[in-house]
């Protein structure tokens, strides 16, 4: 047990994905502050940040040029509203940065709060599309086993993680679920249910909560292509992937042409620092909606939150500035040739990297990630598991490569 003792790390805080019942025997890890690819407990313990948050850390911890920008906007306006014909500057501003660096030109950006915000903005949209196009028929929405959209009704019901919609009965039931690296199962159920039934297909570049799995060699291109012919909306879900993570470039979908109809963002948009989502949506589907006299009653009280956008501003100033989009492109070749040697453990059983600043230890018994989380600790690395026993790593881009090699002989003493 770590710091100021159980009254202070567990107390009244609900945390997410955890079952409460252990913390409040165990207690928390409570994370006191952070700078670049390091964190610190409250005990003043120093660790190794494998994952960078919750994926999004893009810039590193503690950069205080972030909190002084957001500070110069709520001494101004803090936020104000959206809807309507209101707007904020910042929030002009950002929306306008966001569509210059769109994969596809002249993109639409819609704001939202987060990553399932945006999910779910998505889905309403896809379906609300067609209903302007009069094809009210196309209301199905397909998605992929083992895939992560956030924790929202709609997310919930696309994902591919059956665990996490167990005990909440029925809840979107206009949606399918494909194999996650067969694009014929998706040519298959267009055959099955027909093409002027489903709405739109969404898919991860790199499948992240769900295990962290990489795309088949020209997979992303095949479904897109599918898509293509069938006239289904292709969602790609760059809540994880966007903004440089994907290595080299803004965007999964610039790197691949993937040409999204409607990309969803978030984490790395603000590197975490408030929260905040955008939904790119390309110039075919918004035309209806921006044509005059359709109103789409959809919105967010702090979509576009004026402090947000001050944020998300300053960090693409430093993903620019610091050419730290080529940093992680660094990062993916760095983690995919020092992991490598792991593979050979008997308690791994794969190791999947060499796309992104992204990897994953597959532990070959999936029950050990738990105790195998405190064992990084231990070694001074923060990390976390996805899936069924896959060791996530997503670390900051500001992470050298003397860090990565830190990291891994972290994981070699962990695993014994």
């Amino acid at each position: 047990m770590n710091g100021r003792g159980r009254e202070w790390i567990v107390g009244a805080l609900w945390h997410g994905f955890a079952d409460m019942g252990a913390i409040e025997r165990d207690g928390a890890f409570v994370v006191a502050r952070g700078e670049g690819a390091y964190i610190w407990d409250d005990a003043g313990t120093r660790y190794l940040d494998a994952t960078a948050g919750l994926w999004f850390a893009n810039i590193g911890h503690g950069r205080t040029e972030i909190g002084e920008a957001v500070a110069a906007q709520l001494a101004k306006v803090a936020h104000y509203s959206n809807f309507g014909d209101l707007a904020l500057e910042p929030t002009v501003a950002l929306a306008e940065r966001l569509s210059a660096i769109a994969p596809v030109p002249d993109s639409k950006i819609f704001f939202t709060s987060g990553g399932s915000d945006s999910i779910d903005t998505a889905a309403k949209l896809a379906r609300r599309y067609w209903q302007e196009m009069g094809r009210s028929t196309k209301t199905l929405l397909v998605g992929r086993q083992k895939a992560y959209h956030g924790m929202h009704i709609g997310g919930t019901s696309l994902a591919g993680i059956p665990v996490n919609g167990e005990g909440y009965g029925q809840l979107w039931d206009d949606t399918a679920t494909v194999p996650w690296d067969d694009a014929k199962a998706l040519l298959e159920l267009i055959e099955s249910v027909g093409a002027d039934t489903i709405a739109a297909f969404f898919a991860e570049p790199i499948i992240g909560a769900g295990g962290v799995y990489l795309p088949p060699e020209g997979y992303l291109t095949e479904i897109r292509d599918i898509c293509r012919d069938h006239d289904i909306l292709f969602v790609v879900d760059e809540v994880v992937t966007g903004f440089g993570r994907i290595g080299g470039s803004w965007f999964a979908s610039s790197r691949f042409d993937l040409q999204p109809d409607i990309m969803t963002t978030a984490k790395g948009l603000t590197s975490g620092y408030l929260p905040m989502g955008a939904v790119f949506v390309a110039p075919r589907v918004a035309e209806p909606f921006f044509a005059g006299g359709v109103w789409w009653r959809h919105g967010y009280t702090y979509g576009g939150h004026a402090g947000s956008a001050a944020a998300a501003l300053a960090n693409l100033d430093i993903l620019e500035n610091e050419g730290l989009l080529d940093e992680a492109a660094r990062l993916e070749t760095t983690l995919h040739t020092k992991l490598a040697p792991l593979a050979d453990h008997p308690r791994v059983a794969e190791i999947r990297s060499g796309l992104g600043a992204v990897a994953a230890v597959q532990l070959a018994d999936p029950t050990e990630a738990p105790g195998f989380v405190k064992a990084l600790r231990a070694q001074g690395i923060s990390g976390r598991a996805a899936g069924q026993g896959a060791m996530q790593i997503s670390p900051a881009f500001v992470m050298t490569d003397e860090q990565v090699q830190d990291l891994v002989d972290g994981f070699a003493v962990a695993l014994g």
